[in-house]
């Protein structure tokens, strides 16, 4: 059999940069060869594209574009080629692609962007199409249309630069401190603080506004964070629940990265049947919001049992000891046969 060309996607214009570094060579090193060609496709922080066949050490010590191994590059529009178009100094030289897995985590990557120019060139996207990616980037929206499907939702308020200081002072006194103010649209724990008191409120109002336009001010929840690993466009394949244990704060960006005072259960310490309930909460969620090919759907789990959704992360982290490999890997899944499966489905 031919092998397929898998365009991955890595880096961005996006505060994630770092991040995507990480996770499309996790993805790269786990690709069935047997099966697939990668075709790396880096995007620079400042939006240059290049064809990049260098080694993957480079991509992870952030040195890729300063390489002799990056070719501009730029992907044709037309729906009736489906080519890379590589700029070279002597000319334009086509390199086909049959499937794309886009590995940009956050803005200009995961938030239906990329997305929308595949769809349009007619290549088979691995993941979220152009609307769910949108939806679930964008935390006020994803919270209004899962609350409508029947699961349950922090208390919160989305505004924006000009809403008036008191407005949002009066609604942190109703749902009460500590609480959480967010980027609307953001990942990775960027822009998010928890505010234990009103003096911290204004400064955590002006973090949130550096990574979006729209900020949400949301209730804590007591309890702690699950999350599930889905796989599917119809019949869904769902990983282990896992768990987040935290000795304080939340789980930022650097326990995100680091582990350095928290921990990930997997499976979570809790009981079949609650771990049962869960599964159905993450399925229902996932539905709601459109997914396909594959989503991380996190959620909180309080002390008396009650399930509230937190987010929807179309592109997870994808080192093979991140939350969604290992969530498949203890339900029997393997990172390689998880990648096989999402790009089976995109095609």
């Amino acid at each position: 059999m031919k092998k397929l060309n898998v365009a991955v996607f890595f880096g961005g214009c996006s505060s994630e940069y770092s991040v995507s570094l990480s996770s499309a060579s996790g993805v790269i090193l786990n690709l069935d060869r047997e099966k697939y060609s990668p075709v790396m496709i880096g995007i620079t922080q400042e939006g240059a594209w290049y064809y990049y066949d260098g080694p993957i050490d480079n991509m992870l010590n952030d040195t890729w574009h300063t390489s002799p191994h990056c070719t501009p590059a730029v992907m044709s529009p037309d729906r009736g080629e489906h080519n890379l178009l590589l700029l070279k100094d002597e000319g334009i030289v086509r390199l086909p692609i049959d499937v794309a897995l886009p590995v940009l985590h956050g803005r200009n990557g995961e938030d239906g962007t990329i997305q929308g120019m595949l769809e349009m060139a007619g290549i088979p996207v691995a993941g979220c199409g152009t609307l769910a990616s949108a939806l679930c980037m964008d935390k006020d929206r994803a919270h209004k249309l899962v609350h409508l499907a029947g699961v349950s939702i922090p208390q919160a308020m989305t505004f924006e630069q000009d809403t008036p200081l008191e407005t949002i002072e009066a609604f942190a006194v109703k749902i009460g401190y500590p609480l959480y103010v967010k980027p609307v649209k953001a990942g990775s724990s960027y822009g998010i603080t928890k505010v234990s008191d009103q003096t911290e409120l204004s400064a955590a109002i002006s973090l949130a506004f550096q990574y979006d336009n729209q900020a949400i001010i949301e209730e804590n929840i007591e309890g702690f964070e699950v999350g599930c690993a889905v796989v599917g466009n119809k019949e869904l394949i769902i990983g282990e629940v896992d768990e987040i244990e935290l000795s304080g704060g939340f789980f930022n960006f650097t326990e995100k990265y680091t582990l350095k005072s928290s921990s990930i259960h997997v499976p979570a310490r809790i009981d079949p049947v609650k771990a049962a309930e869960i599964k159905e909460a993450a399925a229902c969620i996932y539905r709601a919001l459109g997914c396909s090919g594959f989503a991380r759907i996190d959620m909180f789990l309080k002390p008396n049992g009650e399930i509230i959704f937190n987010e929807a992360n179309t592109i997870p982290g994808f080192t093979e000891h991140s939350r969604f490999p290992s969530m498949m890997k203890a339900a029997g899944h393997s990172f390689q046969e998880v990648l096989t499966k999402i790009i089976d489905l995109a095609l």
